[in-house]
């Protein structure tokens, strides 16, 4: 019989009457005190699974959770290798972290009632756990590396890529290639500045070194126009970059920028326009007015001016005219007291070009342009010694444009000498006339209209009447004329119109004689117009005795 009482155990008993024991739990007990070994155990697997490979749980042998944390831990490497310059998203490491505190929490939750596997030793499984935590510490601090290579590699390639856009620049003309030179310039400074520890920041002041050399490569080869425009770049440096990484570059482009100045703007002296020189030599004064080469501005034009000067008796005068003309108003926009005397130089040579190129043209059968260019020289200056010469020649330009064989010589520049014959011009027309002459002197003269004459019906009747009618006071001009071939010009204002009638005749002087003229008007045009006539020849009016 089973027994009954204090202490007697209700369990089943086997054959012989003993009871047996009860079997083990299956979990165990979630109430009271943890069992002894406990607290070693729970550090142990939380130690192990915070080194994200889930060894804490495979301890309590949960699997299942462990491939929580390896599958965590992979993702996390995928995204985290191979190590970029940005490194992990930030959001992306505090979830792994809280991820692998939970599960470090949860296999030491679970390991304070649950035995390790059999081969597993708690103070073993501490000690690895506390060495596997290296594994996390040391991968962040490799990670870490690996990331700061990356960003090198990264500043490097941008080193590289400002490298690249310097030699595509160098190969061609700074207008064209000068975007690509600033944008490698901005890389330089970029790398410099904003990158100051980094292996490019290093190189940064060798590659500004090469910079300068490559941009002033047109220096170096003497093309010295085309060398304006980079060297006064480069002279912006400064402002550009950090001094510091520049070194002794500032400065190196003053005195190489005023050699190209100087020696550009001298070379363009016989341009025109943007290509005269001007622009150049006025930056040089300007921008170096102490400069050796800004002192040498005035010499060189002086110079220039004596040669183009020099260069009026040549086959071009009014070409080289043209180009004094030019050097003027170079010399006019030049700053500086230095080129104050290059004004009056200049103007007294455009004074002499305006006087050879009428005369040239006049020679060369351009009496037109010779007449226009002659009249300006006497109208814009009346002081000058060859005034009345260039009258003289535009007087003759005129008549010579009527009558081509006035033009064969120029008028003679003096008085002619020897007996003079008198000459009496009169007037039988209602209009006035002007009367330009050239022979061996040169003038004109201008007679009033007469009040009381009329035009004639045909060319005989005014031959055969002209100046003959008695009592008719005719306007009359007397001109002492040396011996020698005339070429006249009448010119007379009909009336009809603001147009000029005018024609010309041609006479000898001969010595002994006096001569009178008679000119007059024929109404023979179908349309009205009043036609001047006058004989082809000079009357002799009585032998001088």
């Amino acid at each position: 019989m089973p027994e009954t009482g204090p202490g007697a155990w209700p369990g089943p008993r086997d054959a012989a009457g003993d009871v047996r024991p009860p079997p083990p739990p299956s979990r165990p007990p979630t109430a009271g005190p943890p069992p002894p070994g406990a607290p070693l155990r729970a550090v142990a697997a939380g130690l192990l699974s915070l080194s994200g490979l889930g060894l804490g749980h495979v301890l309590v042998r949960r699997r299942a959770r462990a491939a929580v944390s390896w599958a965590a831990t992979a993702a996390f490497l995928l995204v985290a290798l191979p190590a970029d310059p940005d490194g992990v998203p930030a959001l992306l490491v505090a979830a792994y972290v809280v991820l692998l505190v939970l599960a470090g929490a949860d296999a030491a939750r679970i390991a304070l009632r649950t035995e390790f596997a059999g081969w597993a030793r708690p103070v073993v499984a501490a000690a690895v756990g506390l060495a596997l935590l290296a594994v996390p510490v040391a991968a962040t601090s490799a990670y870490g590396s690996a990331r700061d290579e990356a960003r090198e590699q990264e500043l490097l390639d941008r080193l590289e890529e400002g490298d690249e856009l310097v030699t595509k620049a160098s190969k061609n003309a700074f207008v064209l290639s000068g975007p690509d030179y600033r944008s490698a310039l901005a890389i330089y400074r970029e790398l410099g500045e904003d990158h100051p520890g980094s292996r490019a920041a290093a190189l940064v002041p060798e590659r500004l070194r090469a910079y300068y050399t490559a941009v002033s490569t047109p220096y170096r080869a003497k093309n010295y126009c085309t060398a304006v425009d980079p060297l006064a770049f480069l002279r912006t440096l400064p402002e550009r970059v950090d001094r510091k990484l520049l070194g002794d570059l500032p400065g190196r482009a003053d005195a190489p920028l005023a050699e190209s100045l100087y020696a550009c703007g001298v070379s363009r002296l016989n341009g025109s326009g943007t290509e005269s020189g001007g622009t150049e030599l006025t930056a040089l004064l300007r921008t170096f007015p102490e400069s050796a080469q800004a002192g040498q501005v005035a010499p060189a034009v002086s110079g220039k001016i004596r040669q183009q000067v020099a260069d009026l008796k040549g086959e071009d005068p009014c070409a080289v005219t043209d180009g004094l003309r030019r050097t003027s108003n170079l010399v006019a926009g030049l700053p500086g007291t230095s080129t104050t005397a290059l004004g009056a130089q200049a103007a007294a040579g455009v004074r002499d070009g305006v006087y050879a190129c009428g005369v040239d043209e006049f020679e060369d059968g351009k009496f037109g342009e010779a007449r226009q260019t002659l009249t300006d020289f006497a109208d814009a200056y009346r002081s000058d010694k060859r005034r009345g010469h260039a009258e003289d020649i535009a007087v003759a330009a005129e008549i010579a444009g009527v009558r081509p064989a006035a033009g064969k010589r120029l008028p003679p520049s003096g008085g002619a000498g020897g007996t003079r014959m008198e000459l009496v011009i009169s007037n039988d027309a209602p209009n006035g006339v002007e009367v330009l002459y050239t022979g061996p002197v040169t003038g004109t003269v201008k007679l009033k209209p007469c009040g009381s004459c009329r035009r004639y019906s045909s060319e005989a009747t005014g031959a055969a009447r002209a100046c003959r009618a008695g009592g008719t006071s005719y306007p009359k001009a007397r001109l002492r004329l040396p011996a020698g071939e005339y070429h006249f010009l009448y010119k007379h204002d009909t009336g009809v119109s603001t147009e000029v009638d005018s024609y010309a005749s041609g006479s000898k002087v001969k010595p002994g004689y006096s001569y009178t003229s008679c000119t007059y008007v024929v109404e023979r045009d179908k349309y009205g117009l009043d036609l001047p006539s006058l004989p082809d020849l000079l009357k002799p009016a009585s032998l001088l005795r």
